[in-house]
């Protein structure tokens, strides 16, 4: 006999570990990850010309719901009497401040933003009892003729802040878009700082929406002692950018780490409760480990993430990367440091304020940037 089909014969009958090996493979990444994952947006088998149509036009139609119930439930409030204005009754010094920077939107006004992420914060203060778990500011940096309504109508709500006349005309002759939304940024930094000099500083972009255990998370995140030498600490990384596959170093090692730990479970389950022939060895285990490597980037690391959600013990905390800055925490007197920073830099395309922040972290061994996950982006 042939010496090919010697070998071909003796690893590809049924008992051999390679014929099992293949053929766990084929059903895995040809059969049970497709029927799966193929409605998964952030997994490689997701059939985007399907279902992301679909899928956009659902999130829309959700998110036009949450904004047109928000706005009846401004409204409602806003015709009941308020008893005192809002800047009588914020605290000075507060353990957190909320600030949220919102501006008038030329299109998607309809979704009312600012109103969904206004109504979530009302809604989770409402659950932290008597003692408040923060203050919140509103940072209206409209610039332009016309009003922003939704803050307008959150005026006896919340605290908002806005420009002078004069200092609304100047920041209309900056032509850059990125520069006069850094200056809007620092400008809404400084604001709460001088209002109240709070012990921690969250500021989000309204189309922030907090999560459910946002309050919880914030003081698990800031009662660790990497808080105190950290200059900022990011609450949202963009789905599309968590990926074991992707430029970030730290995730190579986690990535590792998932893989030797389910190969060890998965050596222990088909060594134990099944017909296969795998035990403990090198080749097997390595085989193993990449195995469960490439379910967990294939099936979409996104979905591990989320089980994190479950205890705010479980975040991780990892070396921030340049993008973005929808929702930021600042420890300490970070918030005001982060304003001095800013102001010293110009902002233009390809060196935004994201950009800005992440090179001044980078270029200061002291101060580490951070990012975590408890706020969903868009709304």
């Amino acid at each position: 006999m042939p010496r090919w089909r010697t070998c071909t014969s003796k690893h590809f009958r049924w008992s051999s570990p390679v014929a099992q090996g293949l053929l766990l493979c084929v059903l895995t990444f040809g059969v049970i990850l497709p029927i799966c994952c193929h409605r998964l947006l952030y997994s490689y088998y997701f059939l985007k010309t399907v279902y992301l149509d679909s899928l956009s036009d659902a999130a829309l139609q959700e998110s036009y719901d949450r904004g047109q119930e928000a706005l009846r439930f401004w409204e409602a409030a806003a015709s009941t009497k308020s008893l005192k204005d809002p800047l009588e009754t914020i605290a000075k010094k507060p353990d957190l401040l909320v600030t949220v920077v919102t501006a008038r939107r030329a299109e998607g006004r309809d979704y009312h933003y600012l109103l969904q992420v206004a109504q979530q914060l009302k809604s989770l203060l409402k659950a932290c009892g008597d003692k408040p778990c923060a203050e919140v500011m509103l940072c209206d940096v409209e610039s332009g003729p016309t009003l922003n309504v939704d803050a307008l109508l959150l005026e006896k709500q919340f605290l908002v802040v806005r420009r002078s006349l004069d200092e609304r005309w100047q920041s209309r002759d900056v032509a850059n878009i990125f520069e006069k939304e850094k200056r809007d940024y620092v400008f809404c930094l400084r604001k709460g700082w001088d209002l109240m000099r709070p012990k921690n500083v969250v500021v989000l972009e309204d189309d922030a929406l907090p999560l459910t255990g946002f309050f919880s998370s914030v003081k698990n995140i800031l009662s660790r002692r990497f808080a105190l030498n950290t200059l900022y600490i990011k609450l949202y990384h963009p789905e599309r950018l968590q990926r074991y596959w992707n430029p970030e170093p730290y995730r190579i090692l986690e990535w590792m780490g998932l893989g030797l730990f389910g190969a060890m479970m998965l050596l222990l389950l088909l060594s134990h409760c099944t017909p296969l022939s795998f035990t403990f060895s090198p080749p097997h285990f390595l085989f193993l480990a990449l195995y469960v490597m490439a379910v967990a980037e294939l099936a979409g690391r996104h979905y591990l993430l989320e089980i994190r959600r479950l205890s705010p013990q479980l975040y991780a905390v990892c070396p921030a990367t340049e993008c973005c800055t929808p929702a930021m925490l600042y420890p300490g007197n970070a918030s005001i440091r982060a304003a001095e920073y800013l102001d010293q830099a110009v902002c233009t395309q390809g060196n935004a304020k994201d950009m800005v922040l992440y090179k001044i972290a980078r270029s200061r061994p002291e101060i580490r940037p951070c990012h975590s996950i408890c706020v969903r982006c868009p709304v």
